[in-house]
C-alpha cells in the first residue's frame, strides 16, 4: 500500500480578465502552458496524490481491470463485408491491443491479405490510432492516417496494396480521411488549422507528387463551419461538406472528372440543414426545409439540385425524427426515432410494401450497419439493449427473414441475460416537462433505497445517447450497482425539439433535468443521497460540474471525464481548438447577453466555499477537444475553496488526449481506477 501524501496545493497567480465591464480574476490560468517545468511537476503531484489515496484499492484494480479484460473475446472479428470484389475484415489476435485490417478477394475461403497490422505500426508509441483507410476504385492503393500524439491531426500516407510499399510522402495535419476519385491517381482530403484545428481546406493530391504542391480545392472561410469530403455510395459524385450547428452546405464533382470545378448543391442559408445521398439519376436529400424541424425528405434530379427544385418524398412528422437513410435498388431504409426509440423503417421503391422491422423493448438501441452495395437483397444492421450484447443481423427484404450474423460474446462464463433486467422511467422536471430514464440493474438488487447507483448523461450538440450493452458495466452491476442513462434536453431523445430546449440561452434545462431525475430516482427509492452517484465526460462533464455547484448534496460522489468546465474564458478565446464552431451551441460570449448567461453556470466560475461530494476527475495532457487545463484549475480551485474532507482526486494522462489511452485493453485501466474509486465509496473491495 502506498503511504498517504498530502494533498498538493497550486500556487496563485492572479490574473484580471476583464471584458462587459466585468472582472474575473483566475488565479489559475498559468496552469495552460504546458511547456512550463512549474505546469508538469503539478500535474506529476496531483498524480502521485491520486495513486496514494487509491493505493490501497491496487490490488482490487487489477482484479477489476483483468475481469472486463476476461468478458472480451480477445481472438475477435467483425462481420465481412462486400466491396469492389473484396471481402474487408477487422479482427484481434489474442495478447494484442490494436485490430489487424484485412481483405480477401471475391471469395471468404481466400487467402488473407492483410493490409495494416496495427500492432507493428504501434510499436514505440505511447499513443497509437489508425484513421480512415480509403482503397482506391481499382483496389491496388490505400490511404490511410496515423495519429500517434491523441491530438486527432492525422497523418495521411498511402500503401501500394501489391508490393506492399508505402510511398515516402507524407501529408501532416488531417483530419484523417481521404476520398479517391475513379481515375485511382487524385486523393481529396480535409486540412486542419495549425492553432484551433478547425477542418477548414479540402486539398486535391495527385499520386507521385510532393504534398506540399497539393490544390486547395475549397477554403472554408467561416470559422463556425467546418468542412468534409467524401464519395456517395453510386460513387459518381465527390462531395465536399460545410456545416456548423444550424446551417449545411454541400459541393458536388463527378468523381470522373477529378481536376474540374465543384458546384454548390443548394447554397447555405441560415437555420438550414441538409444532408444529401445519390441513387440513379437522383439525390434524396434530408433536410429541415419549411419548418420541417424533425426533418423529411425530398428528391431532386442529379443536375438540378437547388432547393427551389426539392420536391416532397416523405412528409414531415412532429413526432418522428428522421435521422437517417440508406437506399438499395428496390428499397429505402428509414432511420427513424420517436418517443425516444430508434425504429427501421422499410418502404419498398413501388410503394407497395412500408412496415417497421418490430423490437420489443424500451431500452435498445437499434441502427443501420455497412451497406456499400445498391444491389443487395439485405439490410446490414445492428441492435443491443441494456441487457442484450451487440448484434449484427442481415434482414431478407425478399424473404422477411432475418439472420443474426454474429452476436456479441460475453466470457468468463457467468453472464446471463435472464439475470438482469431493465426499464424506462420517466421524471417530471421543474417546468413539468416529462425526462425518460433508462435503467438497468440485476434483479437480485433491493430497491428499498439502500444501492448505489451511478447516473450517466451528456445533453450536449444534440447527441442522443442510447440504452446499451456494456461488457464493462457489468463489474458494476454484479456488485449491487444500477445503473441510470437521464435522456436529458440537450440531446435528441425525444426529437430535435429536445436539443432545441437544452442549448443557448436555455442550456440550464440540462443541469435541472440531471438533477431532477437524481430527485425522482432517490424519491422511487432506486438509492438514496448516501448512495448516488454521478458520471459525465467532456459536455458530460460540464454537466458534473454544474450540478455539484447548484445541489451537491445529493451525490455522494462523482466521475468527471475531460470535463468541459471553464466555459467562459474557453468561449473567449478563439485560438483554442474548436471555440468558433461552439457559438450556435454555447453562444458567443462577446455579446454579453450570452456571456452573463454563461458566467452563472460556468463550474469554474462558480465554485464557492462550501462542501462537495467526492470527486475523481481526469484528462489528457493532449487533449484536443477540452484541453487539458480546464478540469486541472477546475480541481486546484476546488481544494482550495471546497470546505469538506471528502476525497478529490485528478489523474492526468501524460500520453493521451481526448479518448483515452489508444491500446484496446489499456483504456479499461482508467475505467478500473474509475470503478475502484467508486465500489471504495460503497465500502466494497472485491
Amino acid at each position: 500500500m502506498k503511504k498517504i501524501i498530502q494533498a498538493p496545493k497550486a500556487t496563485k497567480k492572479p490574473k484580471e480578465l476583464k471584458i462587459h465591464n466585468d472582472l474575473r480574476i483566475d488565479n489559475y490560468y498559468w496552469l495552460n502552458d504546458k511547456d512550463n517545468p512549474e505546469v508538469i511537476d503539478y500535474l506529476n503531484a496531483e498524480n502521485d496524490y491520486t495513486e496514494s489515496l487509491l493505493g490501497h484499492t491496487e490490488a482490487f484494480q487489477k482484479d477489476l481491470f483483468e475481469e472486463m479484460k476476461g468478458r472480451i473475446k480477445e481472438d475477435d472479428a467483425t462481420v465481412p463485408y462486400k466491396l469492389n470484389g473484396y471481402w474487408y475484415l477487422t479482427r484481434y489476435e489474442k495478447g494484442k491491443d490494436y485490430p489487424i485490417y484485412s481483405r480477401k478477394k471475391e471469395s471468404l475461403t481466400a487467402p488473407e491479405e492483410v493490409l495494416f497490422d496495427c500492432n507493428e505500426m504501434a510499436k514505440n508509441h505511447a499513443y497509437f490510432n489508425l484513421g480512415g483507410i480509403a482503397i482506391s476504385p481499382d483496389n491496388t492503393l490505400a490511404s490511410f492516417s496515423t495519429d500517434t500524439v491523441s491530438r486527432r491531426q492525422y497523418t495521411i500516407q498511402i500503401k501500394n496494396l501489391e508490393t506492399g510499399e508505402i510511398y515516402p510522402d507524407k501529408i501532416k495535419n488531417t483530419t484523417g480521411a481521404s476520398t479517391w476519385a475513379n481515375d485511382n491517381n487524385t486523393l481529396f482530403y480535409t486540412m486542419k488549422d495549425d492553432v484551433t484545428l478547425r477542418s477548414e481546406k479540402i486539398l486535391k493530391h495527385k499520386l507521385h507528387t510532393n504534398s506540399n504542391e497539393d490544390v486547395v480545392v475549397f477554403h472554408e472561410e467561416d470559422e463556425t463551419f467546418n468542412t468534409f469530403v467524401y464519395k456517395t455510395k453510386s460513387k459518381k459524385f465527390i462531395v465536399i461538406g460545410s456545416s456548423s450547428t444550424l446551417s449545411s452546405e454541400y459541393r458536388i464533382l463527378n468523381a470522373n472528372t477529378p481536376d474540374a470545378d465543384f458546384k454548390i448543391f443548394q447554397k447555405r442559408t441560415k437555420d438550414l440543414e441538409y444532408s444529401i445521398a445519390h441513387y440513379d439519376d437522383s439525390f434524396y436529400i434530408i433536410a429541415n426545409a419549411d419548418g420541417a424541424t424533425n426533418f423529411k425528405i425530398l428528391k431532386t434530379d442529379e443536375r438540378l439540385t437547388g432547393k427551389k427544385y426539392w420536391q416532397e418524398f416523405m412528409a414531415h412528422r412532429s413526432g418522428v425524427l428522421i435521422e437517417d437513410i440508406e437506399i438499395f435498388k428496390n428499397y429505402m431504409v428509414v432511420n427513424e426515432r420517436e418517443n425516444g426509440l430508434n425504429k427501421l423503417r422499410i418502404m419498398s421503391c413501388n410503394k407497395k410494401e412500408d412496415y417497421y422491422l418490430p423490437f420489443n423493448s424500451e431500452t435498445y438501441t437499434a441502427y443501420i450497419g455497412n451497406n456499400p452495395d445498391f444491389d443487395s437483397d439485405t439490410l446490414r444492421y445492428g441492435f443491443n439493449s441494456l441487457t442484450s450484447p451487440s448484434a449484427v443481423l442481415e434482414y431478407n427484404f425478399n424473404t422477411k427473414a432475418t439472420e443474426v450474423k454474429k452476436e456479441q460474446e460475453v466470457l468468463g462464463g457467468k453472464f446471463q441475460k435472464e439475470h438482469y433486467t431493465s426499464e424506462r422511467i420517466w421524471a417530471t422536471a421543474r417546468d413539468g416537462v416529462k425526462v425518460p430514464i433508462s435503467l438497468v440493474y440485476k434483479k437480485s438488487t433491493k430497491l428499498d433505497g439502500s444501492s448505489p447507483l451511478l447516473q450517466y448523461a451528456y445533453g450536449s450538440y444534440g447527441s442522443t445517447i442510447d440504452p446499451s450493452f456494456s461488457t464493462i458495466r457489468l463489474s458494476l452491476l454484479d456488485r449491487g450497482f444500477i445503473y441510470a442513462i437521464a435522456h436529458i434536453r440537450g440531446g435528441e431523445y425525444l426529437g430535435r425539439h429536445w436539443y432545441e430546449k437544452g442549448k443557448l440561452l436555455t442550456k440550464k434545462n440540462t443541469f435541472t433535468d440531471f438533477i431532477d431525475c437524481s430527485k425522482h430516482l432517490i424519491n422511487l427509492k432506486y438509492t438514496s443521497t448516501n448512495h448516488l452517484y454521478a458520471y459525465g465526460g467532456s459536455a458530460g462533464g460540464l454537466l458534473m460540474g454544474a450540478i455539484i455547484n447548484m445541489n451537491p448534496e445529493l451525490y455522494h460522489g462523482i466521475l468527471a471525464a475531460v470535463p468541459f468546465v471553464d466555459v467562459v474564458t474557453t468561449m473567449l478565446d478563439d485560438t483554442i481548438p474548436l471555440t468558433t464552431g461552439e457559438y450556435d451551441e454555447w453562444g458567443n460570449p462577446n455579446n454579453k447577453e450570452y456571456y452573463d448567461y454563461m458566467k452563472s453556470y460556468s463550474p469554474y466560475d462558480n465554485v464557492v466555499d462550501k462542501d462537495y461530494p467526492h470527486m475523481l476527475v481526469t484528462t489528457g495532457l493532449h487533449d484536443s477537444q477540452v484541453q487539458y487545463w480546464e478540469p486541472v484549475k477546475w480541481v486546484a480551485k476546488l481544494r482550495d475553496m471546497k470546505t469538506d474532507s471528502n476525497k478529490l482526486l485528478l489523474h492526468t494522462d501524460m500520453d493521451s488526449g481526448h479518448g483515452g489511452a489508444s491500446g484496446r485493453f489499456e483504456s479499461l485501466k482508467e475505467v478500473a481506477m474509475e470503478y475502484a474509486f467508486l465500489l471504495d465509496l460503497e465500502g466494497i473491495n472485491a
